[in-house]
């Protein structure tokens, strides 16, 4: 099994998170910086590499843009840096909390994040579990995650 190299997952987590441009010898023009926003979703079922779960929905929710960028996204070297990424451990974060709107009707047991290409539709990119679920309820403040609740590795 082979494995990328930090130089690599830096790059690759400054491109797609971050909204640098790749900087690897040979890239073409094309290759250009990753996504301008990722958009953060919340579950009430387990989505999988090939999709599906499911997504809350009504009640306010809407899923949360999040601009890839050096401000919003740590650098692989520490938790809340905004330079350039030169770790070791291909690992990223939001620098940022992440918040929902507040539910107007009853969400039901959140056990899972996505993070999408779209605000609504699109591709599911990244999933995850949730640490703890958490059952949202109408009326509930707004859910809100903390900086560095979402992390993200490559290879390691």
């Amino acid at each position: 099994m082979a494995a990328m190299t930090d130089f690599l997952e830096n790059k690759l987590i400054d491109w797609f998170f971050r909204a640098q441009a790749i900087g690897i010898t040979g890239a073409s023009a094309a290759a250009g910086t990753g996504p301008t926003s990722l958009y953060y979703g919340l579950f009430t079922a387990a989505p999988s590499d090939a999709g599906g779960g499911t997504e809350v929905s009504g009640g306010s929710y809407a899923r949360v843009t999040v601009a890839s960028s050096l401000a919003n996204y740590a650098g692989t070297q520490s938790s809340g840096s905004t330079a350039a990424s030169s770790g070791t451990g291909g690992l990223t974060s939001n620098n940022g909390t992440i918040t929902f709107p507040a539910p107007t009707a009853n969400w039901g047991s959140v056990t899972h994040f996505g993070v999408f290409d779209a605000s609504s539709g699109g591709n599911l990119l990244i999933h995850g579990a949730l640490t703890v679920a958490k059952t949202i309820n109408n009326g509930d403040a707004a859910p809100s995650f903390a900086a560095a609740a979402f992390t993200f590795q490559i290879d390691n």
